[in-house]
């Protein structure tokens, strides 16, 4: 061993459990062994078991695979034989290294990462699985503790990695239908596990392998004469003569690879799926209970829409811009795409910015790590869905009718129709609940936050199944919370009280208008979004003649360009399905402070300190007070122009200005290094801090090292 392997080793005990008599050789005795296992773990924090069961056993720790057999005498004696070894040797990538995270899990061993543990995890313990999933554990280890609860508790193990790694099967038209209608069934309950896996699995019984939907972890296979099966991630792991080999593969996306060891046969993918897709009437049972959004009536009402003066009281309210309509709404609903913009920002973190600025934007987009490659959203269409469900999950350890009775949302960017069809429906199994987001001036914002826990337990308790978080209302009283905050924070209420898989959040806010607006709150909780404000705003540039369209087409391409950038900002990640984008947490905060994250936005990455839950709420009250005039005096229609995109004089501050771009530009048309020194002088001394390398400098020794000591530049330059 290593010497820091050696420092953190535990001591390893083996225990030897006899069989009570009555009990079932199998799974009927392993099912004895986890419930004694969770009980054990339960009572007892410092110790780790690493397998009880009474078909497999695990070795693990920190050493390579060489060293295994070294340490583990057990495996050097020559009476020692099973059917099925599974072997996983990895570095430590994304959690520090321990003896308990090694490879290989319970019942599988992954190489890969996933992407969406954050939301997979949360949904988990939301489905009363406290005692299942372990919320420290890696994503290898939380998924293995998910499989391991659902063979448990009575699923096939080839079944339960199924469902939560399914193969692309939404746009799969070539699929027969009833291996779709079993993914479309089982896809109302359980979100996909998704990022770039390769994951070979085990009960002792039977082993088998699977790979992601887009398959970007590779995995062949050799089968011998002598009836073995050699699996790797790589060719020639083990010396195998030419001759001996009867058959070469590799897993396909979203393909199984199952051996029954029992049974002493290869079962292919086929016949595995279609089993599992014949053993209930899943089509009849999505006939009769799942509900398509765009297939409801249209209610006899009228969507509401706000007079001229006060829908631009309220876009001062929510803090919309002039650059917010012209260069983000205008051209999205005019072209049915994300305008095209720089890839840097040279504007101030929203944190150190002197402008209003809405919490949306103090979250970061994470990217894929390791070597995780993001998706081509649009030339791999076929493995992509933006499928989300409304409504409350099934028992997913149970095959009932009822368990697919939600509602099927292919855009969750909703039109003021769409959300007033949820709102008016009357379907048996559904009861929406309108929650207001308002909060009378004065009010603490936490109080507010407070407050909606309450109304939404009370809805809960009524039956509701769908709530709507509405901010409509907002006037010269009353304010909104911060859309993101109101979603985020109920969310994370919903997951601690185990009632977030009992109801869906769906959204009707005026705040979000860009793309990343969106995006953070579906990956905070909601499950459907319509930004009525947004939409009012594209019927007013229609009005004005600045848009020359029809409403509804525009509309729809506006929604169109949304749903498609946040596919994009999730193809970033790996992530394929907006199902498991939803609740997942993929961002990282820049300036927002401990408390507030750990209340609101638990799990969220926050790397440094910042703003407060009291600064959020003064950001609020000064953009109502611009919207409404405490003294009732008329105030300004017109939106500001902030700067955000463009410099603009006394607005916001911008890295390159025309005074530093002039600078570096005659510093290098002219080759003047003093010209190039102002510059730099200017970007370092004069302006105030933009990004956080702005707040950083030197920490100079009280005695400098004398420059006739500091070994020469020649000589450094060798070691670059």
């Amino acid at each position: 061993l290593g010497s820091k392997a050696r420092e953190c080793m535990p001591n390893i005990w083996q225990c030897f459990i006899n069989r009570p008599e009555g009990v079932k050789r199998g799974i009927d005795f392993d099912r004895k062994l986890y419930v004694a296992r969770r009980f054990f773990e339960q009572s007892n924090e410092d110790t780790y078991v690493v397998s009880l069961s009474s078909r497999t056993i695990v070795y693990k720790g920190m050493f390579l695979v060489g060293d295994l057999r070294r340490f583990f005498l057990d495996l050097q004696d020559e009476d020692y034989e099973s059917a099925i070894a599974l072997v996983h040797s990895r570095f430590s990538t994304n959690t520090f290294p321990s003896w308990q995270k090694a490879h290989p899990n319970r019942m599988m061993v992954h190489n890969g990462e996933i992407n969406t543990i954050r939301g997979n995890a949360d949904k988990m313990l939301a489905r009363e699985e406290t005692m299942a999933v372990n919320p420290e554990g890696s994503d290898s280890a939380r998924l293995d503790n998910t499989l391991e609860f659902l063979v448990m508790s009575g699923m096939d193990l080839p079944l339960a990695v199924m469902i939560t790694i399914p193969e692309p099967w939404d746009n799969n038209h070539a699929m027969p239908q009833k291996e779709r209608d079993f993914y479309q069934y089982y896809a109302t309950m359980m979100e996909p596990w998704d990022g770039p896996a390769s994951i070979l699995f085990s009960d002792g019984d039977v082993m088998g392998a699977v790979l992601d939907r887009n398959g970007l972890r590779p995995s062949r296979y050799y089968i011998t004469d002598d009836d073995n099966l050699i699996l790797s991630s790589e060719v020639g792991a083990l010396p195998v003569p030419t001759e001996k080999i009867i058959k070469k593969e590799r897993l396909h996306p979203g393909k199984m690879l199952l051996v029954d060891t029992v049974q002493g046969r290869l079962i292919d993918d086929e016949e595995i799926k279609m089993r599992y897709a014949s053993r209930q009437p899943y089509g009849e049972w999505l006939d009769a209970n799942l509900t398509r959004l765009k297939y409801l009536k249209v209610p006899n009402a009228k969507v509401e829409e706000h007079p001229r003066e006060e829908k631009h009281r309220l876009q001062k309210a929510f803090g919309y811009t002039y650059e917010d309509v012209m260069t983000t709404i205008l051209p999205m609903a005019q072209n049915g795409a994300e305008p095209i913009a720089a890839m840097g920002s040279d504007k101030p973190l929203a944190v150190l910015s002197k402008q209003p600025q809405p919490l949306f934007d103090y979250f970061k987009q994470s990217f894929a790590q390791v070597t995780n490659p993001p998706i081509d959203a649009i030339r791999e269409e076929i493995v992509t869905s933006t499928t989300i469900y409304i409504g409350k999950d099934g028992n997913i350890l149970e095959e009932k009718p009822d368990n697919c009775k939600v509602i099927k949302v292919v855009n969750p960017i909703l039109t003021s129709t769409g959300l007033l069809k949820l709102k008016k429906m009357k379907l048996s199994g559904f009861k929406v609940a309108v929650i207001p987001m308002l909060y009378y001036k004065n009010t603490k914002l936490s109080k507010a936050i407070r407050r909606l826990f309450i109304e939404a337990d009370k809805a809960c308790a009524d039956g509701a199944n769908i709530l709507i978080l509405s901010d409509r209302g907002v006037d010269e009283n009353r304010l909104a919370i911060p859309s993101l905050l109101a979603v985020s924070a109920l969310h994370q209420h919903l997951v601690a009280t185990k009632k977030r898989t009992a109801l869906s959040i769906v959204l009707e806010s005026g705040e979000p208008r860009e793309v990343h607006h969106f995006a953070t709150l579906l990956a905070y909780g909601a499950s459907a979004i319509n930004p009525y404000l947004a939409l009012e705003t594209i019927h007013e540039l229609i009005h004005d003649d600045l848009l020359d369209k029809d409403y509804y087409a525009a509309v729809e391409d506006y929604n169109d360009a949304v749903l498609h950038g946040i596919v994009k900002i999730a193809s970033k990640m790996g992530i394929s399905t907006l199902q498991s984008y939803q609740g997942s947490k993929i961002f990282e905060a820049i300036g927002l402070g401990k408390e507030l994250i750990d209340e609101y936005f638990t799990g969220t990455v926050s790397r440094i300190g910042g703003i407060t839950l009291e600064d959020i709420e003064q950001n609020n009250d000064r953009l109502h007070t611009a919207a409404f005039d405490p003294l009732g005096l008329r105030v300004k229609s017109d939106l500001p122009s902030r700067g955000g995109h463009k410099s603009r004089s006394g607005k916001e501050e911008h890295l390159y200005n025309p005074q530093t771009i002039h600078a570096l530009q005659t510093a290098t048309r002219f080759n003047n290094y003093d010209r190039y020194k102002e510059y730099s002088k200017m970007l370092t001394e004069e302006m105030d801090p933009v990004s956080m390398r702005g707040l950083l400098d030197f920490n100079y020794a009280q005695t400098p090292v004398p420059l006739d000591e500091v070994e020469s530049v020649d000589s450094i330059v060798r070691r670059f």
